[in-house]
C-alpha cells in the first residue's frame, strides 16, 4: 500500500509580499547607486551646488527653528593657497597621492587611537570623506558604509587626485554653516583662501575632524603637529 504524497506547500501571500518588497528595495538601492556613480562622473566637469551635509545642516536648523545662513563659495584649486592644500593633506590624509581611495594603515592607526582614547582624526581618506559629504551626510549605517566603499573607487577613477582635492577643499564643513576653503578663510582669518600663510593653513586644518566644536585659536598643539608633518613631507 503506497504512502500518499505530501501536498507541496504553496507560498503564502505574506511570503510573496516579502519577496516583492525585497526585490523592489534591491532595485531602488541599485538605481540610487547608479545615480550617485553618474553624478560623480558629472562632477568631473561640473561644480556641485550643494552636498548631503549642507542639506542636513539646513534641515537641522529648520527643525530647531534656528537661523541658517550658509557661507559657501566654490573657487578653483589654483585660487586655494598651496599652504592650505598641504596642511589638509598632512592633517587628514598623508598618503593621499599614494593610495587608491583607501589607506589601510591609517585605518588601523585610527582604530588603535579609538581604543586608547587619543584619536585626533579618523582613518578615512579625503576621497572617502568627499563621497560621504556628497551623498550620505553625517549619519552612520552599514548600508551607507557599503555604498560609500563601492563609490570610492569610482571617484578615484573618474575624478583624479587634483579634482578630488579641489572638491574636498570647496565642500568640506569648516564651522557652523561654513563650507569650503574660501568661506573658511574669510570667516576665521578675514582673508581669501589664496593668501593663507602656513600657520593659518595649519590652524584651519586642525579643526576639520570636529568643525562644529573646534576653533583655530584653540588648536595650538595640533596645529604644531600639522606644521611638523608638513615639514617632514617637504612642504
Amino acid at each position: 500500500m503506497s504512502t500518499p504524497a505530501h501536498p507541496v506547500a504553496k507560498p503564502t501571500r505574506r511570503t510573496d509580499l516579502l519577496w516583492s518588497c525585497l526585490r523592489w528595495f534591491g532595485i531602488t538601492v541599485a538605481a540610487l547607486w547608479l545615480l550617485a556613480a553618474l553624478t560623480l562622473v558629472a562632477f568631473r566637469f561640473v561644480d556641485p551646488p550643494t552636498t548631503a551635509v549642507h542639506i542636513e545642516r539646513r534641515l537641522q536648523a529648520w527643525v530647531h527653528g534656528k537661523p541658517y545662513h550658509a557661507q559657501f563659495h566654490f573657487v578653483p584649486l589654483s585660487q586655494i593657497s598651496p599652504n592650505l592644500q598641504h596642511a589638509v593633506i598632512a592633517a587628514e590624509d598623508a598618503r593621499f597621492y599614494l593610495h587608491h581611495g583607501f589607506d589601510w594603515d591609517a585605518m588601523e592607526i585610527a582604530a588603535e587611537g579609538d581604543l586608547d582614547g587619543k584619536r585626533l582624526r579618523g582613518g578615512s581618506t579625503l576621497t572617502q570623506q568627499l563621497v560621504k559629504n556628497l551623498f550620505f551626510g553625517t549619519g552612520r549605517s552599514l548600508l551607507r558604509k557599503a555604498a560609500e566603499t563601492t563609490l570610492v573607487p569610482i571617484a578615484e577613477l573618474v575624478l583624479g587626485k587634483q579634482r578630488i582635492l579641489e572638491l574636498y577643499l570647496n565642500l568640506v564643513e569648516w564651522g557652523p554653516a561654513i563650507y569650503g576653503a574660501d568661506a573658511a578663510s574669510h570667516a576665521w582669518d578675514k582673508t581669501s583662501a589664496r593668501t593663507l600663510s602656513r600657520d593659518q593653513s595649519a590652524e584651519l586644518a586642525a579643526i576639520l575632524p570636529l568643525p562644529l566644536k573646534r576653533r583655530p585659536e584653540h588648536m595650538a598643539h595640533y596645529t604644531a603637529i600639522i606644521l611638523e608633518r608638513m615639514h617632514q613631507m617637504g612642504w
